[in-house]
């Protein structure tokens, strides 16, 4: 791989000063973060001067390490070079299968960290990935994953090593499972907890089809917050149908108790027990005990029953009766770095034909365990009383990239520093770092639910109901789980939940798993419902005071997952918008913008485009969705021949709403000619974003083409696009 771009044109033991760093263009930002998130450093990058104390961040730093080579060389991987499928890690020994598990975390962790992303979960699951694909036979036996990231190591033992680096870019490797990608991928691995109902319904296929392949799926204890996953536990055991679940078990919760509490352990004697669990003789003996009971009558079947979930409560972990309630044989807990206690169980499992279903519990750790993401082990390494070292760390990452997210967060903490009724309900996968300002500062009103969006909804109305004011936060894609409690128990009943859709729109190289298109179609449609979305983080702090002032109806307000405009200087207090009211930011002749969302400033861009062929057309906000500003929207169309309406959602959206409007109200009777820009009605596949925009034909100068092009300038409109 060729690292020359990484390669900056210092000599060693140079310093230079804050300005220097962060201004210069021999040392660009991205290799600052490449260096940050290397982990052969074992020592900080950056060091403090005690020259100027009150300033807040550090005075010099170190640009380079002191080791000979300070970029990390690829490991050779010399078993790994030999894998090009499952079935040539059928003859490996179990010293090289622990060396393989090596070098495929190697790969991982070299991979994800010149791309500077987190490989903790994909790291921590290697050992249990070569143990499933060593017992069992893909494509034929089905191996499900309901996370993107615990897949990585699937991938690249599955024939996907040399496209590995490709992984998030447009035309490469997606970020997830994918059925369209390869054969081993039997489905998609969306947003979690999807893996064991998908999984139960090839089971049944399978039996109802006559055929003997077998059915894995891979859950993780993130999943285990969704409904969903007990939902699909009790139907497999009701059906009783043959299959394999893993529960991938990092430690993590996102219910800590006071204390600390005890940690699942994995010692000799639960690894034997295990093992026990799952040997034939064992489970042959269990049912020919069954057997026995029910010849006894129900009472003995009954009190036999209790008596084995009793005697294997005492020896198994706490939760383990759970699964057994629901149905499903438990086995565990397994320790997810001994990979022969995991193949020696898997086998057992693997080897009986009639079992019903089977969870496996096995222990892969937390992410620091196992590597975890490289940027949280060199922070853990900069512990010690270089604090301002680590404040210039943060502002390194965060100073130059300020995110949406981060304007409303600060923008939220601040009202509820006024205003002790805000509280904040979040859900989704994973919480952005921005989110712990608020929830360091107000840990009683912070309520972080994982991925059960629909019990965060239905949760935030009872907040409502109890007079708060809660701040629903999902994610755009996670909304979508919980649109039945959206319109159920919130809009219905005209409570006002106040909605931060974050990461709206496209997003990059998560591709069409993660991103936010339909939001603003299935939030408008709702007749209680404020819609809205700002251009900038002014208007996303004034909109945070909106919602907060709302108090007789739910309202919602999007924003994207990048980086902001910039235009505000400083945090300061929003004021509340006057509800279904736009504004005009730039006024021209002929041809109308009417932007909803960030996508103004990219109307302002196509202006300017537009200003370099004699046209000045005029750009408006409209800030809202539902209601419409009617009233501008009539100027609009009385003073400009053309108006286009531009939106990062799909159709059905705000251009939707304004079409219906301008059509009722007579408007399109006259000389106005309306075109909407949307998304396509496709989805859009992981790439960068502003490939996934050139794409979706959403740039500014497609904006301006699209002008153009109305104007009847088409040579123009090519000129422009090439």
């Amino acid at each position: 791989m060729d690292t020359a771009f990484l390669r900056p044109p210092l000599a060693r033991n140079l310093v230079y000063d804050e300005f220097a760093v962060l201004h210069s263009t021999s040392y660009p930002f991205h290799t600052l973060r490449y260096l940050r998130c290397n982990p052969i450093y074992s020592r900080p990058l950056l060091t403090t001067s005690p020259a100027s104390p009150s300033r807040g961040l550090t005075q010099r730093v170190a640009a380079l390490p002191d080791v000979d080579d300070f970029f990390w060389e690829k490991d050779p991987t010399p078993i790994l070079d030999t894998i090009d499928a499952p079935i040539h890690l059928k003859n490996l020994s179990s010293k090289e299968l622990k060396q393989l598990a090596d070098e495929v975390r190697s790969e991982i962790a070299f991979i994800m960290s010149r791309k500077c992303q987190p490989c903790g979960p994909g790291r921590s699951v290697v050992e249990l990935t070569i143990a499933i694909h060593y017992v069992f036979n893909a494509p034929m036996d089905k191996i499900l994953w309901d996370a993107g990231q615990h897949a990585y190591a699937h991938k690249i033992l599955t024939g996907r090593r040399s496209l590995f680096h490709t992984i998030k870019q447009k035309n490469g490797l997606s970020g997830f499972t994918s059925r369209f990608e390869s054969e081993y991928d039997p489905f998609g691995a969306g947003h979690g907890c999807n893996s064991l109902s998908a999984g139960l319904g090839m089971a049944v296929a399978r039996d109802i089809n006559g055929r003997k392949n077998r059915i894995v799926t891979v859950i993780s204890n993130w999943t285990t917050m969704a409904g969903q996953v007990y939902e699909a536990m009790g139907h497999a055991g009701f059906l009783d149908s043959n299959m394999v679940v893993i529960l991938n078990d990092n430690c993590h919760t996102l219910l800590p108790k006071a204390d600390g509490g005890p940690k699942m352990s994995v010692n000799a004697f639960s690894s034997a027990l295990s093992k026990i669990q799952s040997s034939k003789g064992f489970r042959r003996f269990r049912e020919a005990a069954k057997g026995l009971a029910k010849w006894f009558g129900k009472g003995m079947h009954e009190f036999a029953a209790k008596v084995d979930e009793y005697a294997r409560g005492m020896i198994g972990p706490h939760g383990a009766t759970l699964f057994e309630e629901l149905g499903l044989y438990y086995i565990g807990p397994i320790d997810g770095r001994n990979i022969d206690d995991i193949i020696c169980v898997l086998k057992e499992v693997a080897s009986l034909d009639s079992t019903g279903p089977v969870l496996v519990h096995v222990i892969t750790g937390t992410e620091s365990d196992t590597g975890g993401n490289i940027r949280s082990e060199i922070t853990a390494n900069e512990e010690g009383p270089s604090n301002s070292s680590n404040d210039l760390l943060k502002f390194l990452e965060t100073g130059l990239s300020r995110t949406y997210n981060d304007c409303f967060v600060e923008a939220l903490t601040a009202e509820a520093e006024n205003d002790k009724r805000i509280v904040v309900v979040h859900g989704g996968m994973g919480m952005d770092r921005s989110l712990r300002l608020f929830q360091s500062r107000f840990p009683d009103r912070f309520f972080d639910l994982g991925i059960a969006e629909q019990h965060a909804v239905t949760f935030s109305a009872g907040l409502a109901c109890g007079g708060l004011k809660p701040f629903c936060i999902i994610p755009s894609t996670f909304l979508q789980r919980a649109y039945d409690q959206i319109v159920e128990d919130v809009d219905m009943q005209k409570i006002p939940v106040r909605f931060a859709i974050t990461n709206a729109g496209l997003v990059g190289s998560e591709g069409p798993t993660n991103s936010g298109p339909f939001d603003i179609t299935f939030m408008s449609c709702l007749p209680n419902m404020i819609v809205m979305s700002p251009s900038n983080e002014d208007e996303l702090i004034d909109m945070v005071a909106t919602a907060a002032m709302i108090e007789d109806k739910p309202i919602c307000f999007r924003y994207p997952r990048g980086a902001i405009v910039g235009t505000s200087a400083t945090l300061t207090y929003g004021n509340p918008l006057e509800i279904g009211k736009g504004e005009i930011l730039v006024e021209g002749k002929e041809i109308a913008f009417l932007g909803y969302g960030e996508v103004v400033q990219r109307c302002l861009i196509a202006r300017s485009l537009l200003s370099n062929f004699g046209i000045q057309a005029t750009v408006a906000n409209a800030r809202f969705c539902k209601p419409l500003d009617i009233d501008l929207i009539r100027t609009l169309c009385q003073q400009h021949s053309f108006l286009i309406t531009v939106e990062e959602g799909t159709v059905g959206g705000f251009g939707s709403h304004v079409s219906q409007f301008i059509s009722l109200d007579g408007l399109l009777d006259g000389r106005i000619k309306w075109r909407p820009i949307v998304l396509p009605d496709r989805y859009i596949e992981h790439a960068s974003l502003a490939e996934q925009l050139d794409l979706a034909g959403l740039t500014a100068h497609h904006i301006a083409a699209t002008a153009l092009t109305l104007l009847g300038r088409h040579r123009d409109a090519l000129l422009l696009m090439k």
